[in-house]
């Protein structure tokens, strides 16, 4: 069974976004280095080391700028085992491929697809290094 791991929140005005999920659900928001109009959404502890939440079954997330490239409604982040696998999978059952499997360094892959009724989903692979 494929767990969700990630969610990525999209927003039109950063400040306005950070400041409504900071003061309603006390989420820390930081910006991502080198990575313009990305945002680190920590709804939970983390471990340091790993980055994983210290709490069993809560995730973190993303929150990017809406734009032409990056999805116009929350999307939840299924990890598989692999991206290339799912891919002919989620085709083979009816899905589409929205963003092909991109690399993100050291940490994975990602890549965003459609299920049968338009739904975007996000896949993660996480590196085996």
């Amino acid at each position: 069974m494929n767990s969700v791991v990630w969610f990525e929140m999209p927003f039109d005005e950063s400040e306005r976004a950070q400041k409504f999920y900071k003061d309603v659900f006390g989420w820390q928001i930081n910006p991502v280095p080198n990575m313009e109009d990305y945002l680190l959404a920590n709804t939970t502890e983390s471990d340091p080391q790993t980055m994983q939440p210290k709490n069993p079954g809560a995730i973190n997330g993303g929150m990017s700028k809406r734009n032409s490239n990056t999805a116009q409604n929350p999307v939840i982040v299924i990890q598989v085992d692999s991206i290339d696998e799912h891919v002919k999978k989620i085709e083979g059952s009816g899905g589409k491929i929205v963003m092909p499997k991109t690399d993100i360094g050291t940490f994975g892959f990602y890549a965003r697809v459609s299920d049968t009724e338009g739904n975007e989903i996000g896949i993660w692979e996480q590196s085996k290094q």
